[in-house]
């Protein structure tokens, strides 16, 4: 009778795990151990009596430029901006939408005829978007057919 017990002891299946753990699928391959990952883990600097790092190391991360100089000498006091401090290019994006787009042609021939101050120059990329789309209302508005 006991060796009856021992073989169906032997031929039970193990218990099931408790609800909530995924033991994975069986096709799927193991996870890999810390040891075959890369990057590895490197001991902080200084540990085992190497030299210490420049006085301009970051150690919190990567810095394409080791050290940041402030400029010396005088600050550079720019020019101000014509038409009450907007610059000249907004000046003519803002009057355009009352003189009929007229400035904004203006503008788009001063971008591109003459050299113009770096800070004026999204005013006068915006009157150049404004006259594009003046004209091609303007061309839509004309050839359109009453009937």
């Amino acid at each position: 009778m006991s060796e009856e017990k021992d073989s169906q002891q032997s031929h039970r299946k193990p218990p099931l795990p408790p609800y909530g753990t995924f033991q994975g699928v069986a096709n799927y391959p193991p996870p890999q151990t810390l040891s075959d990952g890369l990057p590895q883990p490197v001991p902080p600097p200084g540990l085992y009596g190497a030299p210490q790092p420049p006085s301009h190391y970051y150690g919190h991360g990567y810095q394409g430029v080791p050290v940041h100089v402030p400029a010396e000498g005088v600050p550079v006091r720019e020019r101000r901006l014509p038409c009450c401090g907007i610059g000249f290019g907004w000046f003519c994006f803002i009057i355009g939408f009352f003189l009929a787009g007229i400035p904004w042609y203006i503008a788009v021939l001063m971008l591109v005829c003459s050299r113009v101050d770096v800070r004026e120059k999204p005013g006068y990329v915006a009157c150049t978007i404004a006259a594009g789309l003046a004209t091609i209302a303007i061309i839509f508005g004309l050839t359109r057919i009453h009937s």
